[in-house]
């Protein structure tokens, strides 16, 4: 038999932790399928528009347009507009569009162009990309705000600004543009 305050001394063993690389496990998978999709779709169409030597790389540089684009209305919708599960944005973004385009490609293509004597097509290419895929996001960004907040708007009343409270269709309210899946 042991004392009262004996009882209280005792220590309690606490709950297994998790590790932190078993936490982001998830996070991971969904990352390298989402690559691998990504990639994939990149493949085809590379070998549905193939580049031949010497001669602008379209292909690429249009893969990687279209892949900004579509990531900045990718980060309005999940951002700005709803609350979605915590796997959505490494899948889509970084998984999906981070195997989607391809910048390594890009550099390969460069110094491909340089290389084959081609260096004024190189600069050109190595300036028109980022300034193309800079402006395809705010582009996309700036143009799915104005969608999405237009959509919103009741007929004879202003816009409302997307991060204020209004009721959607189904006569729920919406806070900070936001509505949970």
């Amino acid at each position: 038999m042991t004392a009262p305050e004996a009882e209280s001394l005792r220590v309690r063993p606490t709950p297994p932790r998790r590790s932190a690389w078993r936490a982001q496990l998830p996070v991971v998978g969904v990352v390298a399928l989402g690559g691998a999709l990504g990639a994939t779709a990149r493949y085809a169409l590379s070998l549905a528009w193939p580049t031949s030597i010497g001669s602008f790389p379209w292909a690429t540089f249009l893969i990687n347009v279209a892949g900004c684009a579509v990531m900045g209305v990718l980060m309005v919708l999940i951002t700005e507009v709803r609350t979605v599960d915590r796997l959505v944005r490494p899948f889509f973004g970084t998984g999906v569009l981070g195997g989607f385009t391809t910048f390594s490609t890009y550099a390969v293509d460069v110094q491909q162009l340089a290389d084959d004597g081609h260096p004024a097509q190189a600069l050109v290419y190595l300036a028109a990309t980022p300034l193309a895929a800079l402006t395809a996001v705010w582009l996309a960004s700036a143009t799915a705000r104005r969608v999405l907040s237009g959509r919103r708007r009741r007929p004879g009343s202003p816009a409302a600004p997307l991060g204020a409270s209004e009721a959607d269709e189904s006569g729920e309210t919406v806070t900070g543009g936001k509505k949970s899946l």
